[in-house]
């Protein structure tokens, strides 16, 4: 066989490899990973994959016929939600398992040791980056305990509100920064007359400026020159206090994993998005937290999460956040169909409710514990749902503002992703993209399609290798230096 059907009550199949005419079936010629009916499917229909649906039959289409973009549509959701219908709690593990990892004053624990030098606006990401850039490799020789000095710029923080959800967004993100457990010292620098006032910050968040959380501002310090010269010094008084860290064993219930996929194709939602999903349920079984994220990549399938959600409360939490997407789209002339790629649909995604089926699967199967806004943290361990774009760097920022201190990364097309502080490790969704991009790659999880491993077998891969990682090991995407222009705070309203 050559197709793949993934429930009896889907009315298409996957083609494992390209269908010629007569193959299985086929009346047409089908590309590796797309769709073929499996029985005539009247126009107007719905099309089913996953047991759910996809779409609607654009034409009459026939059995054995190509199903893709050219005769399938899409249609806004109509759901009926339950709440708190399909909670399958994880028993917690016999056996505890741990890492090496930093625990922090706050009691929390980090997987890396950086010290972050964050930008209230843009207008200093230059200062940033500088101060940064001067600590290379050789001048930080004799920390090995500090993996770096990292500059987290960004292109806002002024002519914005100084109040709403855009400037709510960009102060919880560097509030969530300062805050990460990956990040062992803070330099905030500024401009000083810009909205985003990081003294409007420290006084928010109750931030407590000390030897390792330092403020400055160009303006006040003289300018330029003096400002990186300044921040220089402030960085090198920080090293042997952050050196100081040492890695201890840590329960893995201090580990709070991003889940993110991108670059995604037709066996996203069979191999390393599934894989991914049982690898949050060990983590959730050992007392961890997994965040998943990008809300307009979970629309059409937001009825499942909400029958996993503990409460009624939870489950219309994610509701409001569908409803706002799609206020927000349709304020933009948009539609939520516009996220699937050029580069999803030729890997065989032809609507975002094929891709957002696909996609909720890497949130396992446990209880939904909480929804948070964009950069909210995240208190409850379990499984979660953080607000978030579609766009990974930016989805991602939020996740690590949130808390998490490790990123997943599933992908079919294959994305050079990396992020700092938190380590992002990249899980392949095929075995051919693996083996042509294996220097970005740290799992094949394509061989679940060739019956080399199981969908748990994977994600057993998966979560050991989160260990390995938590505790130090380098993935793929921190040793080719990725991470330093991933830094991106959704930037929500008006630029003014």
């Amino acid at each position: 066989m050559k197709t793949v059907r993934l429930s009896p009550a889907d009315n298409v199949v996957t083609a494992i490899a390209p269908l010629q005419v007569g193959d299985d079936g086929a009346t047409q010629l089908i590309p590796r990973g797309h769709k073929m009916a499996s029985a005539p499917i009247p126009r107007g229909a719905p099309v089913y994959k996953y047991a759910q649906v996809i779409g609607y039959a654009a034409e009459d289409i026939a059995e054995g016929a190509h199903v893709h973009t050219h005769n399938l549509e899409f249609r806004a959701v109509d759901q009926q939600y339950e709440f708190a219908t399909n909670l399958r709690p994880v028993a917690p593990a016999e056996t505890p398992d741990t890492f090496m990892g930093y625990r922090r004053d706050t009691g929390r624990v980090g997987t890396r040791n950086y010290i972050a030098v964050l930008t209230s606006v843009n207008c200093s990401a230059t200062a940033a980056r500088m101060i940064a850039g001067h600590f290379t490799p050789e001048r930080l020789a004799d920390y090995p305990n500090v993996d770096g000095v990292t500059a987290f710029v960004h292109g806002t923080g002024c002519g914005m509100a100084g109040d709403g959800d855009g400037f709510e967004a960009l102060q919880r993100v560097m509030w969530g920064y300062a805050r990460n457990p990956n990040v062992g010292a803070v330099l905030m620098a500024g401009l000083g007359c810009e909205m985003n006032q990081i003294d409007w910050l420290v006084e928010a968040y109750g931030l407590k400026p000390g030897p390792l959380f330092q403020t400055m501002n160009i303006q006040d310090v003289g300018g330029l020159r003096k400002t990186v010269e300044l921040g220089i010094q402030k960085i090198e008084a920080m090293l042997p206090l952050v050196n100081a860290a040492t890695r201890t064993p840590c329960p893995v219930s201090e580990l709070m994993v991003a889940l993110q996929c991108g670059g995604s194709d037709a066996w996203s939602g069979i191999t390393a998005n599934p894989a991914l999903g049982h690898a949050v349920d060990l983590l959730v079984a050992q007392g961890g937290t997994g965040v998943l994220a990008e809300t307009p990549e979970i629309y059409g399938a937001e009825h499942l999460l909400t029958a996993r959600a503990t409460s009624t409360e939870v489950g219309e939490k994610l509701i409001g956040l569908i409803r706002w997407w799609e206020d927000y789209t349709a304020r933009n002339k948009g539609s939520m169909d516009n996220n699937p790629s050029p580069g999803n649909k030729k890997g065989g995604l032809t609507t975002i409710l094929e891709k957002s089926l696909g996609a909720a699967a890497k949130g396992g199967t446990t209880p939904l514990t909480g929804v948070y806004k964009y950069a909210e943290p995240v208190t409850a361990p379990g499984f979660a749902f953080m607000d978030s774009p579609g766009y990974d760097p930016a989805s991602v920022t939020g996740q690590i503002a949130s808390g998490c201190n490790l990123v997943a990364f599933t992908t079919g097309r294959g994305s050079a992703f990396g992020a700092k502080p938190s380590p992002s490790m990249k899980i392949a969704t095929n075995t051919e993209m693996y083996n042509r991009m294996t220097e970005d790659m740290d799992i094949d999880a394509g061989r679940i399609l060739s019956g080399a491993a199981t969908v748990q077998e994977v994600g057993r891969e998966i979560y050991e290798m989160w260990l390995r990682v938590a505790s130090g090991e380098a993935t793929k995407s921190e040793e080719q230096g990725l991470g330093d222009y991933e830094f991106v705070p959704w930037q929500i309203g008006a630029v003014m």
